[in-house]
């Protein structure tokens, strides 16, 4: 049976480490010429770790968090910087 109530996702509000890893890995990859956006995507749709750099451990970094831990930070990094100040407080 299909629930029309709204699902309630939650994880820890904390600094998180996902962020830490984001920005890590995002450099290791610029470092060696590849685009951080369209390497994340590609791992972060397929699940294949080959997208992600091995230099400087950036892939044993990145294997190390939930593909939805880092999908849920890029979500909330988003919004804190796009959203108008009045709905983020409601």
């Amino acid at each position: 049976m299909v629930s029309d109530e709204t699902m309630m996702f939650s994880f820890a509000t904390e600094e998180s480490e996902a962020k830490h890893v984001l920005t890590y890995v995002c450099g290791a990859m610029a470092e060696k010429g590849y685009n951080p956006v369209n390497q994340l995507v590609g791992y972060l749709l397929s699940g294949d770790p080959a997208y992600v750099t091995s230099y400087k451990d950036a892939r044993k970094k990145i294997r190390s968090l939930e593909r939805d831990e880092l999908i849920e930070e890029l979500v909330r990094s988003y919004l804190e910087h796009n959203m108008p100040a009045k709905d983020k407080e409601e």
